[in-house]
């Protein structure tokens, strides 16, 4: 079983998902991650799918997903040279300034950006790989934290390769 990271051109229709998500469910896969949004050109939007299985099972996804009317094009990144990126919202209680200052230096640490403060919270933006955001995390494990909202992954192929028609 391994990580598969896939890329998906889809027609900007109604439904569209819906096929795609489907057909991982059909065959009892997860999707651990799905992004979806509109592309430059306002017919397609590009999906990030995030799954793990066999390279057997992916090449057999990938055949499928490619007779699905609505798909356009398709590219998996799993093993090519690619930058993937994941945002984290992570709202943390404090209760002392001293407290408050540990989590700012950890964010600065991080790079990240502190996007509300209350009396009692601060709220923290920060985008990067999964494995550092994961590193921030357990970084804040003294702390209460009260809520992390994930964006889910989206990726791009280093070089000339891209997703295009």
């Amino acid at each position: 079983m391994k990580r598969h990271i896939i890329l998906l051109l889809i027609e900007n229709e109604a439904g569209a998902l819906s096929y795609v998500s489907g057909l991982f469910s059909a065959r009892a896969y997860n999707i651990e991650s799905l992004t979806v949004a509109p592309t430059e050109d306002p017919s397609l939007s590009r999906m990030t799918i995030v799954t793990t299985c066999t390279d057997y099972i992916m090449e057999k996804m990938s055949k499928q997903l490619n007779k699905l009317i609505d798909v356009v094009t398709l590219l998996e990144l799993t093993n090519e040279p690619h930058i993937e990126r994941e945002m984290r919202l992570i709202k943390v209680k404090f209760e002392t300034i001293a407290q408050l200052n540990d989590v700012k230096l950890l964010t600065n640490i991080y790079s990240g950006n502190i996007i509300d403060v209350t009396s009692t919270t601060i709220t923290i933006e920060l985008t990067s790989s999964g494995d550092r955001l994961d590193a921030f995390i357990k970084s804040l494990a003294k702390h209460n934290i009260l809520e992390i909202a994930r964006s889910g992954i989206s990726g791009i192929a280093c070089g000339e390769t891209s997703l295009h028609i």
